[in-house]
């Protein structure tokens, strides 16, 4: 599959990633790291992947790769993270019964899956770090707000993370995954701009993200105008 197929494939591949998490019920941090898995590596790396591997050796899962074969690999994505992240990880068979009811073009058995892992995880080259993903900043950062400002009570993390799934949605947007300190510390103030009123804006949240973190006011005041354009006309 050529890069602008995938790409083009996006916003459909996100909306299916974002219900079968849903349904899956799966916390935050399995979401966003899966999230991070798929859309910020997995999905751009292919491309690269399927041309170095050469169609003659590659998976049938690469021959072509088609949207049926990418919702399989969103809920691989989701699969891998719950192994890191919970002490109980869902079981193969849970994902296999999402699938059998949420992919209506493509049947996948259960080695089907277990293919589909190791190959998800040829095209990260077996790197399954966590640490460095934008909701783990997004969340200390609430955190942290939370407790130094009263308005901070008004900013809830569902609205954070609503603001990300969108954000993710948008091709433009996922550059800036690439930086996630500073998308994390633009994703608040932002929530700060829609949430809290005009009249109760006192606190100095510009400066004091810039402080925590360190990324330049005028980037995440750059990077909060356009996210705000997206938020505010989502179409």
């Amino acid at each position: 599959m050529e890069e602008s197929k995938i790409e083009m494939d996006r916003v459909p591949l996100v909306e299916f990633f974002i219900q079968s998490a849903e349904r899956l019920q799966v916390s935050p941090i399995v979401k966003y790291s899966a999230f991070s898995f798929l859309a910020d590596r997995f999905v751009p790396s292919l491309p690269t992947f399927i041309q170095a591997d050469g169609t003659s050796s590659s998976s049938w899962l690469l021959r072509p790769v088609t949207q049926s074969t990418l919702q399989l690999f969103a809920l691989i994505s989701l699969w891998i993270s719950t192994k890191i992240h919970n002490s109980r990880p869902l079981s193969i068979a849970c994902f296999k019964s999402l699938a059998d009811t949420s992919i209506k073009e493509q049947h996948f058995t259960t080695r089907n899956f277990l293919e589909a892992e190791v190959l998800f995880m040829q095209v990260l080259n077996f790197e399954i770090g966590t640490a460095n993903i934008a909701f783990f900043f997004l969340e200390d950062l609430w955190v942290q707000f939370r407790g130094v400002a009263k308005v901070g009570e008004l900013i809830s993390i569902e609205v954070c993370m609503d603001i990300m799934d969108l954000l993710y949605e948008k091709e433009d947007m996922s550059v800036h995954f690439r930086s996630p300190k500073s998308l994390a510390a633009s994703i608040l103030v932002t929530s700060y701009v829609i949430t809290v009123p005009k009249q109760k804006w006192e606190f100095p949240v510009l400066a004091w993200v810039n402080f925590v973190t360190s990324c330049k006011e005028a980037d995440i005041t750059r990077l909060v105008t356009k996210i705000l354009k997206h938020v505010l006309r989502p179409s």
